[in-house]
Order: structure tokens, then sequence, then C-alpha cells
């Protein structure tokens, strides 16, 4: 399984912001995800009357997506207890951020913007590299941090991503057929029939270790592995077998020298889709074996809802608080069990647990996969 060296310096989490459907900040959204306390509303952004699925998650207050990312920026550094920059800042003092969101016209103003923003409140570059890369973007990032970290090359690295449902991508969805007719996302349920679009703006400061200790940082979780795996099956239906996601896991406990049995808990995937949720399920257990029967499985999403390019970061926060607070998250809209997934989920109510390690994990169009192995404080 040791097929990657140990991180060389450990990459700790010391800061986490969110804007989400459930609220500003993580408190709100641990409420609703351990309590499963879906944030699903009729969309009334923009014209839905011609659709077939009519519901979202969204913000309580809409703003910009770079006016929300920046917000969430603000939590996470303020929660890391950074200083903000003032006029005699050492532009290279900052931490450099790492931003994924979704291409579009508008995608170089939002750099531009979250680049005057974070360099103006906190110093450093600003934005030196986006991801775009679908459902997998900000865990990509995330892996792109604890590398950069782990080896040395950054003291603190900030992981930002922004997703706001807008009209082009929501009827891209409903005509491709995967928005859940219902307007409930049920993953791994039986009758579950898709996704769910949702809001969501996170930042995350990625610090090594020794950097945190010696600041007197928050330590809330650590970054114990990273893994990604591409199976290239089919431009939007995932490998039937869920090579991909397997392969990810099993990179990331290589990466931290962890074995299966040691895994506490799974923020899935878990989109509420047939073919993704049942291969997800397979890929579980085919890297956890025996274990899976005793492998809490939940997937928050059926909270609040599929993020697309932000998704990854905002589980990452799920986790972490899953960890810190000793409660997993409900997988919300079960109906009952599909013969053909065969998981421990988290059902009717939060579960208390402190497990060592949890993972969390995504997947994206094109058969892209990624799996963050979290490591309690």
């Amino acid at each position: 399984m040791n097929r990657h060296a140990p991180p060389a310096v450990r990459p700790v989490v010391t800061g986490v912001g969110v804007l989400s459907a459930a609220g500003e900040g993580t408190t709100a959204l641990a409420e609703a995800v351990v309590h499963g306390k879906t944030a699903f509303g009729t969309v009334t952004r923009f014209d839905v009357s011609a659709r077939r699925t009519t519901r979202a998650a969204l913000l309580p207050e809409p703003r910009p997506l770079a006016d929300a990312v920046l917000a969430a920026v603000d939590q996470a550094c303020r929660r890391a207890g950074l200083a903000a920059a003032g006029p005699d800042t050492d532009p290279d003092a900052g931490p450099p951020v790492l931003l994924a969101l979704h291409s579009d016209l508008r995608t170089r103003a939002t750099l531009a913007a979250v680049t005057a923003g974070t360099t103006a409140g906190w110093g450093g570059p600003g934005v030196v590299r986006a991801y775009t890369g679908a459902c997998v973007a900000a865990g990509t990032a995330v892996a792109d941090a604890a590398a950069l970290v782990s080896t040395g090359r950054r003291k603190r690295v900030l992981v930002a991503a922004g997703h706001l449902v807008e009209p082009g991508v929501f009827a891209a969805f409903d005509a491709g057929r995967a928005l859940a007719r219902d307007g409930e996302l049920r993953p791994f349920s039986t009758g579950r029939s898709g996704t769910l679009l949702g809001d969501a703006a996170v930042a995350v400061l990625v610090e090594a270790a020794p950097e945190a200790e010696r600041r007197g940082a928050p330590v809330l979780a650590r970054l114990a592995g990273w893994g990604r795996a591409g199976d290239a099956h089919h431009v939007c239906r995932p490998e039937p077998g869920g090579d991909g996601v397997a392969r990810a896991i099993e990179a990331a406990l290589g990466r931290a020298g962890v074995a299966p049995e040691e895994v506490g808990y799974v923020n899935a995937n878990g989109t509420g889709s047939t073919l993704s949720d049942h291969a997800e399920a397979l890929a579980l257990h085919r890297v956890f074996g025996a274990h899976t029967a005793r492998l809490p499985v939940s997937s928050s999403k059926a909270v609040h809802g599929h993020a697309l390019e932000a998704s990854a970061l905002l589980e990452l926060a799920v986790t972490i608080g899953a960890l810190t607070d000793g409660l997993l998250p409900v997988n919300a809209g079960w109906l009952g069990p599909d013969p053909d997934i065969d998981l421990d989920l988290v059902l009717d109510g939060p579960r208390a647990a402190r497990p060592r390690y949890a993972l969390t994990l995504n997947s994206a169009f094109g058969g892209a996969n990624t799996a963050l192995l979290v490591a309690a404080r």
C-alpha cells in the first residue's frame, strides 16, 4: 500500500470559512448536515417554469460570486488567527490562493476580484492557480496545497472555491436528466432519481504543522493523505465497478500509511445518481472489504446540494466538522435500502463517533476522482 512516501511536513487545517444554503459559517452547516435539515427550495433566482426540476439549495442572501468567496476567505483567515494586511505588510507574507470555480465568460473577472480582495485583506500574491476541473476541482486544489506544504515549498496555502446556481448550468443538468425528478436528493436510496444543485463558497487554510505550532494557531484537522485517479470510462457515466474511485482511495491511504480498517467514516460523493452511487458503493467494498459492514457512510449533498466545483471543499468542511464535533452527518432523503448497495449508512439521526480518520470523496464527469483522508487533530 505504501507506494507514496509519507509527507515530510504534516499539512494541517487551521481555518475554515463557509457560506452555504444552510447559512453563513461552519456552525450553521454542521447543524444542518448532522440533523439532516435539507436546504432545498424552489428556485426564484431565475425562471425555471420550463424545467423538469425546479428546486436547488441557494444562499439565503444572494451576492456576487467573488464577494461570497471573499467572505469565506475572511472567515477562514480570522479563524486561523492570521494577521490582516496593513500598509507595511510584506507582499510575500500572505498565503497564495488556489481557487476552484466554474469556467465561463466571467472567470477572469472573478479571479481578478478574489486576487484584489485577498491581497488587500491578507497580503500575498492572490490567486496563483485556478481549477476548473468540474466536481473534483476543489479536491484537486486541496491535494496540490497539501503537496506544496508537505514538501516545504510553502508554509501555508489558502484553498478557496465557489459555485452559484445559475440558469445555464441548471438548464444543462435538467436537459441531461441529471436532476432529481421528485425534487429530493436521495443518496444510495431506493427510488433515487438524480442530484440537485447548490450554492457554496468555501475557504480552507492549509498550513505546515510546525508553522501552526509556532503561531499558536488552532489545528482543526490534519490532511493525512490524498489521492487522485482517472478512469476515462465515459464523458459523463461512471466506470461501473468504481475503479477510479477505488484507486483514488488506495492512493490516499497509501500516502498516509493508513490501513483501511483505521478509517472510521466516509463522506461519500453520493450524488443521488443511480449509476454513480452504485459504482461508488462497489469501490468502497473493493477497498474496505469486510470492514465496509462497520464503516459509517453518508453523503452530505442530500442536505446542501451539489456545489459542483466547490463540492469537495464544502464536503471537506463537513468532514472536519464531524471529526471535531464527534457527530456523523445524516444520509438524508432515505426511502429504503437498494439491494445493490450494502453500506452502513447513517440514517434517522446523527451518529456519535470519534473516528481517528475520515475520508471525503468526489467524482466528476470524464472519470476524474479525488479522495482526501482527514485525521482528527
